[in-house]
């Protein structure tokens, strides 16, 4: 979900893939092995650490690069670099690749510093960040074509979907749906889907939201956690900027920020719905499939990983959920279920 830098005075712990690593980057001659300390915080198997440039490097490659350390057997590392290099061509700020072993899963990246936008956005700031995100987003859109990254199609949305009834009602909730339950459920999903698979498709970034987008000085925003990127719905990295599961913004502004994008996207000849009341609704359904994905996610990294502070980030995301199913007869089931099944449920434990 997210792959942030951060600051961290952490001594890094000596394992066999760290051992690895660090012969590798001593190869490269580029940093100083014995500087590196941990940089990231990740719901993923990747990891990551910052490294002192060595001095005669300084100039060209700047103070600190990051490693990232992405076992083959978990991670796709040429997606990484294939990702990396559309949005580099785009026009979008991302960490330069310095060296890579991709047979090993190791790359040495520019740093793009440890400010990320959540960190950072406030109601004063926001509009002006925001609008620095959408240029980034539209020039990615823009450079769009199809046959170059994997698709966003129906079994796709429909798995992403299924992580929900998985993790938040069996797993979260302990609940079972009964056939009628889940013949609901199922409508509500299909109505999601299909609405999602109308819609025009552009390059897509998959979680393009606070904690992967870095403020920088020039040329913000930086952009991370590129590696999972599809072709697929205009509104998905949208809904994924502005409904974001780690901070909200009231109904209002959000609004106003999506008709912005709208007419910024219109006015490029992006694909976007004409109507802005149906280019709304669009963004409402995928930010329904994209919130629903995000409580079984949660969950998961929860009760599946020990990563018990996602948890936290929970009665956010489903806010929303509960909002935009009341908006809509054909979520309104959605709402109706969570009303039953939340109120059946065993408090379960967790600590935040």
């Amino acid at each position: 979900m997210s792959s942030l830098y951060q600051n961290s005075s952490t001594s890094v712990s000596a394992d066999a893939r760290l051992a690895q690593l660090n012969d590798w980057l001593a190869s490269t001659g580029l940093v100083e092995v014995g500087t590196g300390r941990p940089a990231s915080v990740d719901a993923s198997f990747r990891r990551y650490f910052r490294y002192d440039v060595v001095p005669a490097m300084q100039d060209k490659l700047g103070a600190t690069l990051v490693a990232m350390d992405a076992p083959p057997e978990r991670e796709n590392v040429p997606a990484f670099i294939h990702v990396q290099g559309l949005l580099f061509d785009a026009g979008v700020t991302v960490p330069a690749i310095a060296a890579r072993n991709v047979e090993q899963g190791f790359l040495l990246l520019g740093d793009l510093g440890t400010t990320t936008y959540l960190a950072r956005l406030d109601s004063d700031n926001a509009a002006f960040m925001y609008s620095d995100a959408v240029d980034a987003l539209l020039k990615f859109q823009m450079a769009s074509q199809p046959g170059v990254l994997p698709e966003f199609d129906r079994a796709f949305i429909l798995r992403e979907l299924n992580i929900f009834p998985e993790w938040y009602l069996n797993r979260h909730l302990g609940v079972t749906l009964d056939d009628k339950q889940q013949a609901q459920l199922d409508k509500v999903f299909e109505a999601i889907a299909s609405n999602v698979l109308a819609q025009q498709q552009v390059f897509m970034h998959r979680d393009f939201h606070s904690r992967n987008l870095m403020f920088l000085d020039h040329g913000n925003p930086g952009v991370l956690d590129f590696q999972d990127a599809v072709y697929g719905p205009v509104t998905y990295d949208l809904a994924s900027l502005l409904r974001d599961a780690y901070v909200q913004w009231d109904e209002e502004i959000v609004l106003d920020w999506v008709v912005r994008y709208w007419q910024s996207a219109k006015q490029a000849g992006l694909p976007v719905n004409p109507d802005i009341d149906a280019f709304y609704r669009d963004f409402e359904f995928m930010a329904m499939q994209r919130h629903l994905k995000i409580l079984g996610i949660f969950c998961r990294l929860n009760y599946r990983d020990n990563k018990s502070h996602y948890m936290g980030d929970l009665p956010t995301v489903i806010d929303y959920v509960r909002k935009t199913a009341n908006r809509y007869t054909e979520l309104k089931p959605l709402l109706r279920l969570l009303d039953a099944l939340e109120d059946k449920a065993p408090q379960v434990g967790y600590t935040f």
